[in-house]
């Protein structure tokens, strides 16, 4: 999904089972507000703190308010928009589509998100 992802100009992000994010596209980093060389794996806990996700009054999205992190809780597609945090710390609207990695033989293998920034 790695190799895929980079070919992409749609932000992708991918996490492990664990939640740990492994990897953001090209696409995402003008989103996300940093290369991910710069960033690398972070720890779903990590993400979230640094993300910030809220709602449109600036509370603090629960995980399984989140699409990505519902995902992770759920093993379901989820969809919605959010506010969150760039690591340069611009705030942005995005809408976000995710939904699990499953293989051929049933094994979780993850989930990725497909994102844009979006109109409030």
């Amino acid at each position: 999904m790695r190799q895929l992802a980079s070919y992409l100009a749609t932000p992708v992000l991918l996490v492990d089972t664990a939640g740990t994010l492994v990897y953001f596209n090209l696409a995402a980093e003008a989103v996300l507000g940093q290369r991910f060389d710069e960033t690398g794996e972070m720890s779903w806990d990590d993400w979230r703190a640094a993300f910030r996700p809220t709602d449109r009054e600036g509370n603090p999205l629960p995980p399984e308010k989140s699409p990505l992190s519902g995902v992770i809780l759920h093993r379901r597609p989820m969809q919605g928009s959010i506010w969150m945090y760039g690591l340069d710390g611009g705030l942005r609207y995005i809408s976000v589509t995710g939904f699990p990695l499953v293989d051929q033989a049933g094994m979780d293998l993850g989930s990725v998100a497909l994102f844009w920034e979006d109109e409030p």
